[in-house]
């Protein structure tokens, strides 16, 4: 048994009054009396051995202690509504599901594919949010997250969608696909493009390529997969990058592979999910379609073979 959580009515009481600094607002807020609100708050602070607000005549005021505990109920109550709501959205005959991704990876390689799935699970919303930098499911509405790199969840799920395969892209300008090691030297005779994620990759790539003088790589850097690989199309230079994220480009004609060198980072892209939601019905559909499209991309090979 949880003993150490107070009841729901106490915390939403305690909520509304420290939100709103007046117990009378959150009275009318919940539909209940003053007095309601008084014996609910009261009740609180006793179970919790502190005080919460400073009462005066004229107003109350939150202590330290209400300060602190005020987000935390706060995040708490919002989990529970948006749970609720999901699960109401559900018995509807759909779910609404919250996917934080990497912006390159969601726009290059996942949006493009998502008709084919919002064809097969009609209803079903997934909002999208662009997140680069680390976070705990706990704090945030999300239902699941598409990472790259090493795990840095807690009691969460994780599966493998696709692994990092480095290759040459230039514009069909700035150079001609060629083979062998001194094609891969006149290529370092071209700016070549770096990834600020990828420090090491031109040494190791140009390595794989037969090149066996060390480069001194030049070059403009960026932080952003999508921004380098315009700057790619745009005949700026030459950029290693992960072969599913231009598949396209290359088809189109936008970027040409300038050599068929390639190198793996033993580095991968996963869809993470907290144990709790392993189990929603629409978080297990997206998983499961999410699974089949990483699969086909790998079977399907890299564009520079």
């Amino acid at each position: 048994m949880r003993q150490h959580i107070p009841p729901l009515g106490a915390l939403q009481a305690f909520e509304s009054a420290a939100r709103q600094l007046s117990f009378t607002r959150a009275a009318e807020e919940l539909h209940v009396t003053q007095s309601a609100i008084s014996r609910h708050i009261r009740a609180l602070e006793v179970r919790l051995g502190i005080a919460l607000f400073r009462r005066t005549r004229q107003y109350v005021e939150l202590t330290e202690a209400g300060l602190a505990y005020l987000p935390e109920v706060r995040a708490s109550l919002d989990r529970i509504e948006a749970s609720t709501l999901q699960l109401q959205t559900y018995r509807r005959g759909a779910g609404v599901l919250n996917v934080s991704t990497l912006p390159t990876f969601g726009a290059r390689w996942l949006v493009p594919r998502l008709p084919a799935y919002f064809r097969a699970h009609r209803g079903s919303i997934i909002n999208f949010y662009s997140e680069t930098k680390s976070f705990q499911f706990a704090s945030t509405e999300f239902d699941a997250a598409i990472h790259f790199g090493p795990a840095v969840w807690t009691d969460a799920v994780s599966h493998r969608l696709l692994g990092e395969r480095l290759i040459a892209v230039c514009s069909p300008a700035l150079a001609k696909p060629a083979s062998g090691a001194a094609a891969a030297e006149a290529l370092t005779r071209l700016p070549l493009l770096q990834l600020m994620p990828l420090p090491e990759a031109w040494s190791d790539w140009l390595h794989a390529a037969g090149v066996q003088r060390q480069v001194n790589v030049r070059g403009p850097s960026f932080e952003n997969f999508g921004m380098a690989i315009e700057a790619a199309a745009s005949g700026l230079g030459v950029l290693l990058v992960p072969d599913f994220l231009v598949i396209d480009d290359i088809g189109r004609g936008r970027l040409i592979v300038p050599h068929p060198a390639s190198i793996n980072t033993n580095m991968a892209y996963y869809l993470v999910y907290p144990k709790a939601k392993q189990n929603l019905p629409w978080l297990r559909n997206f998983r499961d379609w999410l699974l089949v499209m990483a699969a086909a991309t790998e079977a399907a090979g890299s564009p520079a073979d």
